[in-house]
């Protein structure tokens, strides 16, 4: 069983920035591939990042390259998400998720993440 939590959101202006943290249990963190997701109210859940199990290949939405940063630490069993340039678009309900299996291509489909946090609300002001 992995458990995940989320923390880090909040309310924010408009071309702000916030950096979510996702916190695993479990000793073999350093072997599942992470993403995060999110949720808008009246829209359906859409991916936003994810990481492979090394780090060594992450994979973004059109919508949030170039803003958005995942990364992990091993070590802390934790991965994190940096989010600049926020937009009032961007206001949802963001989960983490994890994948259990070993890929070194990070994938951008729910289905096939196995544990999910019960996430984390992040507000854009304009």
């Amino acid at each position: 069983q992995v458990q995940l939590v989320e923390s880090g959101g909040g309310l924010v202006q408009a071309g702000g920035s916030l950096r979510l943290s996702c916190a695993a249990s479990g000793r073999t963190f350093s072997s599942y591939a992470m993403g995060w997701f999110r949720q808008a109210p009246g829209k359906e859940r859409e991916f936003v990042a994810a990481i492979s199990w090394s780090g060594g290949s992450t994979k973004y939405a059109d919508s949030v390259k170039g803003r958005f940063t995942i990364s992990r630490d091993n070590a802390k069993n934790t991965v994190y998400l940096q989010m600049n340039s926020l937009k009032p678009e961007d206001t949802a309900v963001y989960c983490c998720a994890a994948d259990i299996a070993q890929r070194t291509v990070p994938r951008d489909r729910a289905g096939y993440y196995d544990y999910w946090g019960q996430g984390t609300q992040v507000t854009v002001s304009s």
